[in-house]
């Protein structure tokens, strides 16, 4: 039942070109730093990655984008990655951009064994109706589209048919974890971590905080152990290097007044 791993280049090491990856992390928030680094220092390329975004501020998945070893990218957001959209205008990068929340549940529809359901989030468009450019040609064409895909109408509502997901391997990052997977995650590091996990057919979990079992009360558990399968411990300066995407602070002939 013990599930910690030693080393993140360990916990990554059957991890082969060409695999599939859903990675958890919401912005810079709950992104698995620690093993995205391992798999960049080990040299894995060709990889199919589902995540919200692919990373940003030269950290997360754009790490491995930047080094051109992500082949294919199912998200949501692209954000402000420049190199991302360079890679995918030049015909360099296969991209599937879906609805947030359809990206949501159908990591949790592959984790919870469902193949496929209905949502009505994209009738009407392109995600419906096919013709969405996975992959240009570099010249400003359209090599490979979307595929339409399946609509039906249930109590006079149409809807369009999504399918689960299911990845070789998953890559998420906890607050708090056990030795058997149980696993705790801090406030929007939740958002995608647990779902993340779910879909991987081997989930792997960097934790800042390694506690026994039992530490966990049951109520506490976000993500249970049975959907993960290796856990490694970080160490004190791993946790706490965080990055801020955007950093707000008042002008200093501001602070302290009072307006009336």
């Amino acid at each position: 039942m013990d599930k910690v791993v030693a080393t993140a280049l360990e916990a990554v090491a059957d991890v082969p070109d060409g695999a599939s990856l859903a990675v958890g992390g919401f912005g810079l928030s709950g992104v698995p730093n620690v093993l995205i680094k391992a798999l960049y220092e080990r040299g894995v390329g060709g990889l199919g990655v589902v995540s919200n975004n692919c990373g940003a501020m030269e950290s997360g998945l754009a790490v491995l984008l930047s080094a051109g070893r992500i082949a294919r990218v199912t998200g949501s957001y692209i954000g402000a990655n420049k190199e991302f959209a360079r890679q995918y205008l030049a015909g360099e990068l296969e991209v599937e951009l879906i609805p947030q929340g359809t990206l949501a549940e159908r990591l949790r529809a592959g984790g919870a064994g469902i193949p496929a359901f209905y949502t009505p989030a994209g009738v009407g468009t392109q995600v419906a109706e096919g013709g969405l450019p996975w992959r240009y040609d570099g010249s400003g064409g359209v090599a490979l589209a979307s595929p339409p895909k399946e609509v039906r109408e249930f109590d006079g509502t149409e809807y369009v048919l999504e399918r689960g997901i299911r990845t070789d391997f998953a890559l998420v990052r906890a607050a708090k974890g056990d030795r058997h997977g149980n696993l705790v995650f801090n406030k929007s590091s939740r958002n995608f971590n647990p779902l993340a996990a779910m879909a991987g057919r081997v989930a792997i979990a960097e934790v800042e905080e390694l506690v026994e079992p039992g530490e966990i009360g049951p109520d506490a558990v976000h993500l249970p152990g049975i959907f993960v399968q290796r856990v490694v411990a970080l160490t004190p300066g791993q946790a706490t290097d965080k990055g801020i995407e955007q950093r707000t602070i008042s002008a200093p002939e501001a602070r302290g007044t009072v307006s009336n």
